[in-house]
């Protein structure tokens, strides 16, 4: 059985305003500010575009609102239209005894209509259980159809540490530089693979100028991290500012090659031409992506200029003062053309500033571009295309998402062999065994597969069931002989005594 068209992502834009702190205790305000930060994430991955807390901040600050308001309804629609939002999350929460409790309502700006309340309580030391349950709900209640498990969204913060994520909100929230690198040096100390943590560490560092700390911390996140963009842009920067040509060239041209901006795509030729290349082409193009910027014509001037492409660098400069009146350097280096001997050394202007929102609106579109592009497959391929992407996505440790695309490629075509071990895999790592198991059998009736009988094989070792699971390993291994995974799983029953065939 397959459907006629796969689903595509939700489009909205949500904006998730801080939590309302009643539990009459002060030292809990830090909780309030956390749901933005958890909520994000998870809408996020779910398919949504969240508007980060800089882009809130500053919609506060141009309506002269206080930074720490706490909207009404009618506040919080002014701000969601300053930012575009169409959806907007309010919620409040509390703390009785031994339990932590969140009520939550979805505030649709269009329609002008409010949800029911969205309820969630739990045991104080299942804090993240708590922000996880009432992401998943708004979730569903946005879209019913939404096909990723409650418990997917629960084990999302399974290794998570409290005192970590307490010490980043608490330090994304800080009102003062000292106080902002003392919180998130504190939370990447409890939790160094934390990639949030990681990235805002070495934003704090580059804006108080300790280029080579930021440069040193923004290098520890791995690039097929989804923050990796952003961060290699600041480490480009970092490296920049600290003279390290070659490394800022390398950063700026990792974020180009998978979102190439015109800012990113200029930064990589300023860092180039700083190193005596040639980087006309690269000015060019940020030019041609934004011919409305005056800096972008400059930068091409000074590169053809350079080649002694006289006519054409004042070509160039002309646009950059018909964009630029006041301009400085463009007359200069005029007039450097026009005599040489004019003591003006040309070069070429960085892009310091870094819209996270224009970045993430970008990596948003071309998600939204590949959901429809793959909507255009026959039913089977895009079956295939979202497995393929979901794969990918749990190779990054994103289950989440990872679920999002198996569930979408079942949808497409019920009969996906691929489909249903993806999904066991999911169903794996989120501790869902009895799930896990039924998924990987019905992946191994519609084609015997070796994923699917090293999931079973994980399963039967985790219970204790080593005949079993040798057995798995060995009909693994017949279909794939030289499979790395079941090799090391061998290796592994045979060291607790269970001889595979």
């Amino acid at each position: 059985m397959t459907a006629q068209a796969a689903p595509v992502s939700h489009g909205h834009v949500v904006l998730v305003l801080p939590f309302d702190n009643r539990s009459g205790q002060t030292g809990l305000n830090w909780i309030g500010d956390s749901f933005p930060e958890m909520l994000n994430q998870r809408l996020s991955s779910s398919g949504f575009l969240t508007i980060s807390r800089d882009d809130r901040m500053y919609a506060l600050d141009h309506l002269g609102y206080p930074l720490d308001l706490k909207p009404s309804r009618a506040t919080a629609l002014r701000i969601a239209q300053t930012l575009d939002a169409d959806l907007i999350v309010i919620g409040s929460f509390t703390m009785q005894g031994d339990r932590l409790a969140a009520q939550a309502q979805v505030l649709d700006v269009n329609k002008l209509s409010m949800s029911k309340p969205i309820e969630e309580s739990v045991d104080k030391n299942r804090f993240f259980d708590l922000e996880n349950a009432v992401a998943w709900k708004i979730v569903k209640d946005v879209d019913p159809s939404f096909p990723v498990a409650e418990q997917t969204f629960l084990t999302q913060s399974a290794n998570d540490k409290l005192e970590a994520f307490e010490s980043y909100v608490r330090g994304v929230s800080a009102q003062t530089p000292s106080e902002r690198l003392k919180r998130l040096k504190t939370a990447v100390s409890v939790s160094p693979d934390y990639a949030a943590a990681i990235l805002a560490l070495g934003k704090a560092q580059y804006a108080q100028g300790q280029f080579e700390e930021a440069a040193a911390t923004l290098s520890k996140l791995p690039q097929n991290n989804r923050l990796a963009l952003e961060a290699n842009f600041y480490l480009g920067l970092a490296n920049f500012n600290s003279g390290q040509y070659p490394a800022a060239e390398t950063a700026f041209g990792f974020v180009a090659s998978r979102l190439p901006l015109p800012e990113v795509v200029n930064n990589q030729g300023v860092a180039a031409s700083r190193q005596g290349k040639d980087a006309g082409a690269l000015f060019q193009r940020a030019s041609t992506a934004d011919p409305k910027d005056a800096d972008y014509h400059y930068n091409t001037a000074t590169a053809l200029f350079q080649r002694r492409d006289l006519p054409g660098a004042k070509a160039e400069l002309q646009k950059t003062l018909s964009l630029r009146p006041a301009d400085v350097e463009a007359p200069l280096l005029l007039q450097k053309i026009d005599n040489p001997s004019v003591d003006f050394e040309a070069l070429p202007r960085i892009r310091r500033t870094y819209s996270e929102s224009g970045f993430r609106q970008a990596a948003f579109e071309l998600e939204q571009m590949r959901a429809m592009q793959t909507a255009t497959l026959p039913p089977a391929k895009q079956s295939e295309a979202l497995v393929q992407q979901g794969q990918d996505y749990l190779q990054q440790g994103l289950v989440l998402e990872a679920e999002r695309e198996f569930q979408s490629a079942l949808q497409m075509d019920t009969t996906s062999a691929a489909g249903h071990i993806g999904l066991a895999q999911v169903r794996e790592r989120s501790g869902n065994t009895a799930e896990a198991r039924s998924e990987a059998e019905a992946s191994l009736k519609l084609k015997p597969n070796a994923a699917a009988y090293l999931v079973l094989a994980r399963l039967e070792l985790g219970a204790g069931q080593l005949p079993q699971a040798a057995n798995d390993v060995s009909n693994a291994m017949r279909i794939e002989p030289s499979n790395a995974a079941a090799i090391a799983l061998k290796q592994t029953i045979a060291s607790r005594g269970q001889p595979v065939q």
